[in-house]
């Protein structure tokens, strides 16, 4: 029957008005306001009408079967009109009658007919439209889905991680009822359930349009197609301010281990008194704001509240206190001005929280990842935000109450932070003067400084060590290891407090970390300010986690090592050390890279997370170590101790097959992309760097290669064991070859590069890292290969739940491809199409033990060839200095 509908909608107007003018049947066009009955007649009989008034150009946004509102006798009258045109035709029909106030009239036929009711039913057909935020700019790439609920394949072909554009149709609902009143009541409830995340859509103005007298009334009218605002409790942002985020707290814990930072806010402590505030749950997702504030404005009556630094607040232009609740009226417009010279960064927090799909758990924005909070990163002008009514996170909210000023924290130009010492401090690291100096020196929050870290200014650290051997040339490297949030990190001589948004594990030495208690004010260090170290013992840690503004005493006396225990015949040797108020690192053996310490690491890892323990957060494996994070307030660092060396002296010392995966890569070698970064580092960060313009060189040369192509040769002949995930971020492997004598060493950057792109692949100190996102970066290019990380879409390599692709032990090899085809493997990779060879095979440590030991001639000239290669180097830059 299409078919012939089609055939019939081929005649032109000046065809169809003589057939009307022929028939007497009123023709013309579309009379302003009238509303749009298409009836349709199969050859044989009226199949029924419908309603099409509401629509934008040819998209139907909303149909309705039987049309409702139509007075039998105009029904009838229309039906007849398309049975005798269907029969002069000697064809099956689509007539669309235009309804005004002054009659009908016929006004088109169409190709294709409506969605129409069974017999004695009534079909309510939707069209849900992507919008667009007036703040993301035209070229700006549009939002991406970040969930989907409420709706089937049929009914949203979109997957998430798609990105449709404004206007585009994102899914469509077709319901039937046997009533007119049942048939709304059930669209509404549909329309309530839908989630789609990430992106703006008009279902929640469809949604206020089907509660609205007229649409009760039946009497559809086309000016509906212009929807009206959404129902239900919601905020528009008029001005986003500078950087304007969603946040939750503690945010998104137990993903470390893969490079998925907490994210969450930087000063939580603020955050969580702007949620006492107006009686959420501490943890209740709220805005974080940096700088200079957004302008709200509330669907419903709300009640907010803005706590951290000095801002100047109005409600609809009357001024308003900070840590007050404020009672907001519907329509009104909160707005919040920029910070007054002291702190960095407001929090706002609304009752009932705000609404935003989880991602791994958190509703927590990381925007260098592009997921959480709204549509992975900053509000824009025109984003509207659903509220909630507290009742998601299993609380009931409490009365709204003001924070007494004595509660309210302090934001000084120069701040006193208080440091409990290690992982790596005095004598291993620092000299015990060098640390003295560390801590007593005054220091300056660079401009250069965001939610992954602050980075200061100051004197150069005084090292107790010439280099770092394996793990780099710089004394500040050595063999990757798991980061606790707030870490204190020397990238070469340049320290970095690592922030919520920071990287999971790294190899960079990090003499002090901030106590949990303490981390809230590295969210208010603006640039300029200066601070002073204060170090405190655990037992003051602990202290500070109940009274915040409680006097500390400055002690030494609870160094970084909490127990050493040496090497014997059956054991490599361990050292905890102390890394903040709810991390110890356990490492084992010696400063060296040795496949069997990663295997013992291995071995507690798995012992320890099938156990399960309540309390721990995060495991984060590193070469030849083990971070292990704790809920301070349901672990003490002695318990913690203790639990660690009961169950390492419980390991076996047999070395079993390990489950693993040989997986195969393709490699842009120099890739131009790589070749851009290292460019744009020579020209804005370190000119003359010795590992510029050309890294593949610079690793040539410190591992004493004749060629390149040696480089190139050795490269694509390794196999490599991955020691570790998110070395940076998001599924980034730290892998290592597995003959010795392709270990390439190099240095990593100093300082580090502020970009590198996606996938990128480098060599620092003995270690080869695929960057899992862009983002900073310090190891010596060698390419760029295909995603490790799919933050969306279930592919063969990827499952929402679980986004890497690559796993503890996997072995990795790589095959050459042109710049070109790993764009096309890139795109491919992401839609599914294109796999990776994965094999699965078990790892055998005494087969590779045996391959060294029969190799292990060779493996000493190689070593020792690289060892003179990197001792010049070393020499070269003591005489540049």
């Amino acid at each position: 029957m299409t078919g012939a509908i089609a055939e019939s909608s081929q005649l032109s107007r000046a065809q169809l008005r003589r057939l009307a003018q022929d028939l007497g049947i009123p023709f013309g066009q579309r009379p302003p306001g009238a509303r749009l009955v298409e009836v349709v007649w199969d050859g044989e009989q009226v199949l029924g009408d419908c309603e099409v008034s509401i629509r934008h150009g040819d998209l139907l946004i909303l149909a309705e079967s039987p049309a409702p509102a139509l007075d039998q006798q105009l029904r009838s009258e229309v039906q007849r009109v398309c049975v005798l045109l269907g029969e002069v035709l000697e064809q099956a029909l689509v007539c669309c009658f235009a309804l005004g106030s002054d009659g009908w009239l016929l006004y088109e036929l169409r190709d294709a007919p409506p969605p129409l009711a069974d017999p004695g039913s009534h079909r309510l057909h939707l069209s849900l439209r992507a919008e667009r935020p007036s703040g993301l700019g035209a070229k700006a790439a549009h939002d991406c889905l970040t969930q989907r609920a409420g709706l089937s394949d049929a009914e949203c072909p979109w997957q998430l991680g798609e990105r449709p554009a404004a206007g585009t149709m994102v899914a469509t609902l077709s319901l039937s009822a046997p009533s007119r009143p049942e048939l709304l009541s059930a669209a509404r409830a549909r329309l309530r359930d839908i989630q789609l995340g990430g992106i703006s859509h008009d279902g929640h103005r469809l949604l206020a349009l089907l509660e609205s007298p007229a649409a009760i009334a039946g009497r559809w009218h086309p000016a509906q197609a212009v929807l009206p605002p959404p129902a239900g409790a919601w905020c528009e942002i008029l001005e986003p301010g500078l950087e304007t985020t969603v946040q939750d707290w503690p945010g998104r814990l137990g993903a470390w281990e893969v490079g998925v930072p907490p994210s969450g806010p930087m000063d939580d402590r603020s955050f969580r008194l702007a949620n006492a505030c107006v009686g959420n749950a501490e943890g209740a997702p709220a805005l974080e704001v940096l700088l200079a504030g957004p302008s709200l404005r509330f669907s419903q009556d709300s009640v907010a509240a803005v706590c951290g630094a000095p801002v100047s607040l109005s409600v609809d232009g009357v001024p308003a206190a900070m840590y007050d609740p404020l009672h907001i009226c519907a329509g009104s417009v909160l707005r919040i001005g920029p910070v007054a010279g002291r702190g960095l960064r407001c929090y706002v927090a609304i009752r009932g929280g705000i609404r935003v799909p989880s991602y791994l758990g958190s509703a927590s924005t990381f925007t260098l990842g592009g997921f959480g909070g709204h549509a992975g990163r900053p509000l824009v002008r025109g984003d509207r935000l659903a509220l909630g009514d507290g009742s998601g996170d299993g609380q009931s909210l409490a009365a709204p109450k003001a924070i007494p000023r004595s509660a309210q924290p302090r934001f000084p130009k120069e701040w006193t932070i208080r440091v409990t010492l290690g992982p790596h401090a005095a004598p291993d690291f620092l000299t015990p003067e060098g640390l003295h100096h560390f801590l007593q020196a005054p220091w300056t929050v660079s401009a250069r400084s965001n939610r992954t870290g602050v980075r200061l200014d100051g004197p150069k650290p005084q090292w107790a060590r010439a280099d770092g051997d394996e793990a780099g040339l710089h004394p500040s490297n050595l063999h990757d290891n798991g980061y606790a949030i707030g870490a204190v990190d020397f990238t070469g001589d340049t320290p970095v407090i690592l922030g919520p948004d920071g990287p999971s594990c790294g190899g960079f030495a990090c003499p002090v970390v901030i106590p949990t208690a303490e981390r809230w004010k590295m969210g208010q260090l603006r640039p300029g300010d200066r601070l002073h170290w204060q170090p405190i013992d655990q037992e003051q840690a602990a202290l500070l986690r109940a009274r915040p503004d409680a006097p500390t005493q400055p002690t030494l006396h609870q160094g970084p090592v909490r127990e050493r225990r040496p090497a014997t015949a059956d054991h490599p040797g361990l050292c905890l050390r102390q890394a903040g108020d709810g991390y110890l690192l356990i490492e084992y053996g010696a400063h060296e890279l040795d496949i069997a310490y990663r295997l013992r690491v291995q071995r507690l890892h798995q012992r320890l997370l099938a156990e399960a323990h309540p309390g721990i957060i995060d495991l984060v494996p590193g070469v030849r170590s083990l971070l292990v994070h704790v809920d301070p307030l349901r672990w003490s660092i002695a318990d913690l101790q203790a639990l660690l060396l009961s169950r390492d002296a419980e390991l076996s010392a047999a070395d079993g097959p390990v489950p693993s995966r040989r997986v195969r890569l393709p490699l842009s070698w120099d890739d131009m992309s790589t070749r851009e970064a290292a460019e744009l580092y020579q020209r804005t960060v370190n000119p003359s760097a010795p590992w510029c313009p050309w890294n593949l060189e610079f690793i040539r040369r410190i591992n004493g290669l004749e060629s390149v192509a040696a480089v190139r040769d050795i490269c694509f002949s390794a196999e490599y064991l991955v020691l570790g995930l998110g070395d940076v971020y998001l599924g980034a492997p730290v892998a290592t070859p597995l003959d010795p004598r392709h270990r390439l060493v190099t240095t990593k950057y100093n300082p580090a590069r502020t970009w590198t792109p996606e996938n990128a692949v480098g060599i620092g100190g003995a270690y080869l890292c695929i960057y899992g996102m862009e983002g900073p970066g310090g190891y010596q290019f060698i390419g760029r290969t295909i995603p490790v990380w799919n933050t969306w879409k279930s592919t063969p390599c990827f499952a929402p739940d679980a986004p890497w692709l690559l796993r503890q032990f996997d072995r990795m090899s790589w095959y050459p491809v042109s710049h070109e085809e790993l764009l096309d493997l890139r795109a491919d990779m992401r839609a599914g199409t294109f796999v990776p060879e994965i094999i699965e095979e078990p790892f055998d440590p005494a087969a590779h033990s045996a391959f060294c030991a029969q190799h292990a001639g060779e493996i000493a000239a190689a070593k020792a060839r690289q060892q003179a290669a990197f001792n010049e180097e070393r020499a070269r830059w003591e005489t540049a200095r």
